[in-house]
């Protein structure tokens, strides 16, 4: 049986739509609030239909030295252009795209994850510093 870790896919954001981008600063200020932005498909679009689309997107943080890491936002996207007239035909999209604000009180790595209802687990990462 195969563990979660290794369920999860990762590559260059640059070529694959399917990687989380995370976009913060480098380095912050020590408890001082700033905010993490996560998207999918910044270089190469990934579809947002019925059919593909992104299901939810997650934030993690850990803290140099920490044993476990902390869970910054749980995000579901759950309107894809679903109708009662059929696929693609809804009045409204989610956009796979999320921002939150936090603060850290020491330098660590910050986690995205992400489902695509066809290709599965993402996941990406960016070190962040404190001042």
């Amino acid at each position: 049986m195969a563990k979660v870790s290794e369920l999860y896919q990762s590559a260059d954001w640059k070529s694959e739509k399917h990687v989380p981008v995370i976009e913060c600063p480098d380095e912050v200020k020590t408890n001082e609030i700033f905010h993490v932005t996560v998207t999918l498909g910044k270089e190469v679009a990934h579809p947002n239909t019925t059919e593909h689309h992104i299901r939810w997107i997650q934030v993690f943080f850990h803290g140099q030295g920490d044993k476990f890491p902390y869970q910054v936002g749980n995000f579901e996207f759950t309107a894809h252009g679903e109708a009662v007239d059929g696929p693609n035909k809804g009045p409204v999209y989610t956009n796979h795209s999320v921002t939150a604000s936090l603060k850290i009180l020491k330098g660590g790595t910050l986690y995205a994850t992400s489902l695509c209802n066809i290709h599965g687990l993402w996941q990406n990462a960016k070190e962040i510093r404190v001042k």
